[in-house]
């Protein structure tokens, strides 16, 4: 069922990068309040283990095991985020091609169905109009996720450069929007999109508490379609 098939007018959805161990945690209590979520992963990093080194600690970034996409990732949405996370922008045009359509068909290949949906990696300034119009015209992609908020709920035309509305460690935000988004009247589609990396949640002591209160604030709301980036977004 996609949101456009439905009666209801406003829509959430989450959008995580990475396919780390953490999204285990992230899975269960999505699932535990209904929501939906898109996964982004790396099909040639799948398996790989890793740290960072974030706000001065050591951050576990372990991938999750190749044979445990399908089952892991059950009821949500996988979708690409290259073969192995270069930044676009700085790749020759083969070369996007090659990240984005063959990690498309190595996620299709494990969870079974086909995978449509991806988000840009790497930080900073990591898509513009010619990375964005090479991915439409030679891979089977039909919409590509920003990691630039944008504090909206607005449809947007442009599926293959989409801002998502928050980022989830802005937490008085994205709370103060949830709030604003249970409280909106609308006759037309409004959409509150969610991203971020689940391994983020480890950065302090309380993230995933303050984290599952969003999950509670926004959860089980009679006129929210809860879905996954497809069947918000197409």
């Amino acid at each position: 069922m996609f949101f456009r098939e439905q009666v209801k007018k406003k829509a959430i959805t989450f959008s995580y990068d990475d396919g780390v161990t953490q999204d285990i945690r992230l899975i269960e209590l999505l699932n535990k309040y209904g929501l939906k979520c898109t996964f982004n992963l790396n099909s040639e990093l799948l398996s790989k283990k890793g740290m960072l080194i974030r706000e001065g600690k050591r951050i576990a970034h372990y991938k999750i095991h190749t044979e445990d996409v399908k089952h892991i990732y059950e009821g949500h949405e996988v979708a690409v985020h290259t073969l192995t996370h270069p930044n676009l922008t700085q790749c020759d045009d083969k070369e996007i091609i090659r990240q984005v359509e063959t990690d498309r068909l190595n996620l299709s290949g494990l969870v079974g169905y086909e995978v449509v949906g991806m988000a840009y990696p790497c930080g900073g300034v990591n898509n513009d109009d010619r990375v964005a119009s090479i991915i439409k015209e030679n891979t089977g992609v039909k919409y590509s996720r920003t990691i630039t908020s944008n504090n909206c709920f607005d449809l947007q035309e442009n599926l293959y450069r989409f801002n998502p509305t928050a980022y989830h460690l802005n937490f008085e935000e994205m709370m103060q929007s949830g709030r604003e988004f249970i409280e909106l009247k609308t006759e037309e589609p409004k959409v509150f999109y969610i991203w971020g990396h689940s391994y983020e949640m480890d950065y302090g002591a309380d993230y995933w508490v303050k984290l599952e209160e969003f999950f509670k604030l926004i959860s089980n709301k009679e006129d929210i379609f809860y879905g996954t980036n497809k069947e918000v977004l197409l």
